[in-house]
């Protein structure tokens, strides 16, 4: 049914719009029911002209008469390259009407992390990690939700928004329900590109896409005749939709033309419409606007170059004419429908420049001479830096410009670089810090750049981040210090671009240059921590004994020597050498039982890898008082830091780890699932993704929860290959432990025979950390005993030499499974015994239930049910409860 309004030719994109304007209805309908209720999201798609931006202004129209508050923000063809345009649109209006107190409240400890993303607050020295700054975007909307509640965010032309608000569009797009807020999307399709498309589609995937048509031929009738009056006959108004397609905008524009040239809408007048029709867009719009004169043409190109929100004087700068001429402009592009009427509502102060569509603006773009659109982006960058608009504003004026071998505008280009970086954007820093290699630099300070193009593109661009530090470390211009910090950023690439060996081969050619002292053995350190990470076979020969050797000499006087004790600690414990050397050496690396200044979980000198190396250490050595402080430290460093991407997830799932030593399994699950929860949105199969899932597998495990356990190994892909650098607990012996528990048991064991193997080349020994041994033994029992025995005295042996409770008391619990009678009962008991002075409460109530089922005791299968119960294992429950009925029935 079509819509007849007042205005027709004004609100022609809303003829044959029921369907939309109801689900707009019906969506500000139930966002307003009351202030629990759920918020939604909307997305209308069609080609250019359809009426997607009428659509938006209905939303506000309806929502308004509602009650509620809305906000509103559009991209823009020629702004994509600026980060966080669109949501800056968004919400800065609203937050600067704040008292600065006020908006410190409502962001709360979000505020140094999302205020500089939205130009409401001065970045910090340390550049924030990008996944923070989109969480503390959707938590800014969440906060403002509840003040300004009802809610409605309207985003016009997303196809052509910036890149990190897609992220942060992405991301709240699973959140709206849980906000009470209300945002109403509009893009044209297959204009997105690359990674900004990928965005979108979350974002069409989250909403349900309602594409919009073109006019049929009945409703193009009704506008003509509402336009030029009832008179128009039905063959004109056939050849209007012919000519028109039936597109809304197009259709208004000929409308108007028709009326201009007082055609009369008559059969014999219809073939004139398709010369009126081609003055709509393109070329007809570029003749009319040259119509109106030099000047008004003049500014019009400037408006294109500058974009929107630029004001009348910083265009008629850029236009060179005076203020009044440019007002004189403005009035006659107005009156020809290129630039929009200023909307009181909206406007501030009457200086808004708006192009009436986004066809119109991309028309007179286009017309620009190359050369002098190129020179006019040029005079535009340094006009927004005289406004005192920043590099930052500056810069995608500066990506236009043909390079020029200008050290000015190298140096211009490397400062917005910077100050992308410091509000989250490593991708606009990094688009800046090409195009200045393009320019191209000066020699003095070419390797610099190289250099700082390789730190902007180290976590999103590994194998880019290889090719430009390389590149940096073969010129002139590096001071050491700066040298020392590339070979080990291009190290850090290296090993995530799995070229561990290259990585150490790196950091060896740089030591050798340096003479005995601190910066030779900083490189050591980068050298060892790296090949400690590695799953495989030691990278150079001896390594135990060169690292044993230069961790002898140190005394932690500074964080060199830290670093090194730290990584011969972690070495000893993977080895199963004695725990409480192990522990002395790692005590060593701290001042007064805390980390040393330099070493904490957000400073990057040395990376998270190194502490979670010492936390790790302390965790199966038994020390987890220790472990813990350590591990929620850096949860806490990382949550006020606004870092919560990969650094979050790996504390987190850190900290279940500790809780699953601990014997507290629904706690270890509760955050091994929030873990997973960041690491799925930093991609699957990295090293992070593996530690937690192998972490919630095994606690699954030892909850008793087989099923669940198999279904979450399914779903999180936890099957070989396995990563190429380690992960706490062994991937290996926990695939293998759950394929015992599934009951397929010939490839569960073939699965710990490769743990065993893949142990044996890294020398890794402690049967804690690869428990590989005790389960192939039990698994051997009945069908090879020998075997089972052999592989029982090795768990031993070895257990012994670490020397911890748990250790000791896991071996004589695999000991007392292959026995029978008194001596197992025996067995059980010590590892009973032993176990109840380690930390590790789960495995102390598996040797009570045991103890309990090999003598029938009541009292040890009580105990061990109460001990099971407190742990949140439901298996060893009800296994002692089955126990139990048998000895009392």
């Amino acid at each position: 049914m079509t819509r007849e309004r007042p205005d027709a030719a004004a609100s022609a994109s809303l003829w044959e719009r029921d369907e939309e304007i109801t689900a707009v209805l019906h969506a500000v309908d139930s966002l307003c029911a009351d202030r629990s209720s759920s918020g939604g999201l909307l997305m209308f798609e069609g080609e250019a002209g359809l009426g997607k931006t009428a659509l938006l202004a209905e939303a506000r129209r309806i929502a308004e008469r509602r009650g509620c508050t809305v906000w509103s923000a559009r991209g823009g063809e020629f702004l994509r390259s600026v980060p966080f345009h669109v949501v800056r649109q968004l919400l800065q209006p609203a937050l600067v009407r704040l008292h600065p107190e006020e908006i410190r409240d409502y962001l709360g400890d979000w505020y140094g992390i999302a205020g500089p993303a939205l130009g409401i607050a001065e970045p910090s020295a340390r550049h924030p990690d990008p996944q923070g700054v989109c969480d503390g975007l959707v938590a800014a909307v969440s906060r403002l939700a509840g003040r300004e509640w009802p809610l409605v965010l309207l985003i016009d032309d997303a196809h052509w928004a910036d890149e990190e608000t897609l992220r942060w569009l992405a991301a709240l797009s699973g959140r709206l329900a849980e906000l009470s807020a209300l945002m109403v999307v509009t893009r044209r399709p297959g204009e997105a590109e690359g990674t900004g498309a990928v965005l979108l589609d979350r974002v069409a995937a989250a909403a349900g896409v309602r594409t919009l048509a073109a006019l049929s031929p009945e409703a193009t009738a009704g506008l003509t005749r509402a336009a030029l009056g009832a008179h128009a006959d039905a063959p004109f108004c056939r050849e209007v939709w012919a000519v028109t397609g039936g597109n809304p905008y197009d259709t208004v524009e000929l409308l108007a033309k028709v009326r201009d040239s007082d055609l009369q809408p008559v059969e014999a007048r219809a073939g004139d419409l398709r010369a009126l029709g081609g003055s709509a867009r393109g070329g007809g719009v570029i003749a009319r606007l040259e119509d109106l004169g030099v000047d008004a043409t003049r500014f019009a190109w400037a408006v294109a170059v500058l974009g929107p929100g630029m004001g009348v004087d910083l265009a008629a700068r850029l236009a060179t004419m005076p203020r009044e001429d440019a007002l004189r402009s403005i009035q006659q592009l107005r009156e020809a429908r290129i630039l929009r009427e200023t909307d009181p509502v909206t406007a501030c102060g009457g200086d808004e420049l708006e192009f009436v569509h986004p066809l119109i603006a991309t028309a007179v773009y286009d017309s620009i001479p190359d050369a002098l659109r190129t020179a006019m982006h040029g005079i535009a960058a340094q006009l927004v830096t005289d406004a005192g608009l920043g590099a930052a504003a500056a810069s995608r004026h500066l990506l236009k410009v043909h390079p020029e071998a200008d050290g000015e505008l190298v140096e211009q280009l490397r400062r917005a670089a910077r100050e992308h970086l410091a509000v989250g954007a490593p991708d606009a820093a990094r688009r800046c810090l090409e195009r200045a290699l393009e320019e191209p630099p000066p020699p003095e300070v070419h390797a610099q750049v190289l250099y700082e193009l390789g730190c902007a593109t180290l976590l999103t661009a590994p194998a880019t981040t290889v090719e430009h530090l390389k590149a940096a470390l073969s010129m002139p211009g590096l001071d050491d210090d700066t040298r020392v910090d590339a070979v080990r950023r291009l190290s850090q690439a290296l090993l995530h671009n799995n070229q561990l060996r290259e990585a150490v081969r790196t950091v060896q050619l740089e030591a050798a240059r340096h003479e005995p002292g601190p910066t030779r053995l900083r490189l050591h350190a980068v050298q060892y921590m790296w090949e400690g990470l590695h799953a495989g076979e030691a990278v150079t020969r001896d390594r135990r004994e060169r690292l044993a050797a230069l961790a002898a000499a140190c005394t932690g006087r500074d964080n060199s020597e830290r670093a090194l004790l730290i990584l011969r600690g972690f070495d000893a414990m993977t080895r199963g050498e004695n725990a409480e050397e192990v522990v002395e050496l790692c005590d060593r690396a701290l001042v007064d039982g805390r980390l040393a200044p330099g070493l904490g979980w957000t400073d990057t000198e040395w990376g998270i890898e190194l502490l979670l190396m010492l936390a790790g250490t302390y965790t199966y050595c038994d020390r987890l008082d220790r472990a813990e402080a350590l591990y929620q430290e850096g949860v806490h460093a990382y949550e006020r830091a606004g870092w919560s991407g990969g650094h979050l997830a790996l504390a987190h799932a850190y900290v279940g780890l500790a809780h699953r030593r601990r014997g507290r399994l629904a706690q270890a699950e509760e955050s091994l699932r929030r873990s997973l929860r960041i690491a799925e949105r930093v991609g699957r199969g990295l090293p992070l993704y593996w530690t937690a899932t192998c972490s919630l597998v095994d606690t699954l495990l030892a909850r008793g929860q087989v099923d669940e356990a198999w279904e979450t190994a399914e779903r999180h892909d936890f099957v070989p290959p396995y990563p190429s650098t380690i992960v706490m607990p062994d991937p290996r012996c926990i695939r293998g432990r759950l394929l015992l528990a599934a009951g397929r048991t010939e490839e569960g064991v073939a699965e710990l025979e490769a743990a065993g193997q893949a142990a044996a080349v890294r020398g890794h020994h402690n049967p804690v950390l690869v428990p590989w041994a005790a389960d192939l033994a039990r698994a051997l029992a009945g069908v090879d005993p020998d075997r089972a025995a052999a592989l029982a005295a090795r768990v031993r042996r070895h257990a012994e030499r670490f020397g911890t409770d748990t250790a000791v008391g896991e071996a004589l619990r695999c000991a007392a499974a292959l026995e029978t009678g008194e001596r197992a009962v025996r067995l059980a008991a010590r590892a009973a015994a032993r176990l109840e002075t380690s930390p590790c409460r789960y495995e102390h109530a598996a040797a009570r239930v045991e103890l309990g089922i090999l003598s029938g005791s009541v009292e040890e299968l009580d105990r061990g049910r109460e001990l099971a119960r407190s742990c949140g294992a439901d298996g060893l429950v009800a296994q002692a409860d089955r126990m139990l009925q048998t000895v009392r029935g």
